[in-house]
């Protein structure tokens, strides 16, 4: 399938998130990536809730919401109300990690678990079979406008054949970092889902820079098809 991208609102104007969203609706961009940060699991913090209802009212794709907090199993239903489609957790911040992605896959949303970047992802082997995403972070979490983590490139092809192995069908996902000067060796390596944040909303004109970003990738499998 093609990739997915997902502009992540982090690095949105916060001041202007419904026009930022908004303009979103006719752009290349598949889903809206939301980071949920409690100063806490990470050393910052975002939004929340209330924040993420207000995006719901106005966005046309899907609410990608990441959550990187701690004991996230107390606000998986708030949440899933405020409008999240794909709900993804951090493994280092769940103790019960299995009865986590049941409680999200109950909700009627897609389960994900977000691996930082010194998490290996042979921690999932156990759980790989039931979960519908997986978030490899590209950077350290917390703070948009990092630099990308080049080992995520073997990170995401050992995570695709751990997932062939066991038989899932979850996305990969990778957050942080992402940018034209990566984008396509992320995909040939085996990402499906690509969060651009900063690369984004920091150009001059986002909705272009998601078309060419797509346009990109279009080449990239074209040329990966071919060979």
């Amino acid at each position: 399938m093609a990739p997915l991208l997902a502009p992540s609102l982090l690095a949105a104007d916060f001041g202007n998130l419904q026009s930022e969203t908004q303009r979103l609706a006719s752009s290349a961009a598949d889903w809206l990536h939301c980071d949920i940060m409690d100063g806490r699991f990470v050393p910052n913090i975002s939004f929340g809730i209330p924040v993420l209802q207000a995006i719901h009212r106005h966005a046309q794709q899907p609410l990608d919401v990441h959550l990187m907090i701690e004991e996230p199993q107390h606000y998986i239903a708030a949440f899933r109300d405020a409008g999240a489609a794909n709900i993804t957790v951090h493994y280092e911040a769940c103790v019960h990690l299995h009865r986590v992605i049941q409680q999200i896959k109950a909700l009627g949303c897609r389960a994900g678990v977000a691996l930082n970047p010194h998490t290996p992802v042979s921690v999932l082997s156990d759980i790989a079979a039931d979960l519908d995403l997986v978030c490899v972070m590209s950077v350290n979490p917390g703070f948009g406008g990092q630099s990308f983590i080049p080992n995520t490139l073997r990170k995401v092809a050992e995570l695709k054949e751990l997932l062939v192995d066991n038989g899932s069908e979850a996305l990969i996902e990778i957050d942080g970092g992402v940018s034209l000067d990566n984008a396509g060796a992320l995909v040939e390596a085996g990402a499906d889902v690509l969060v651009a944040g900063s690369f984004v909303f920091n150009s001059a004109d986002p909705v272009l820079t998601l078309a060419n970003l797509r346009a990109h990738l279009t080449a990239t499998l074209a040329a990966q098809e071919s060979r």
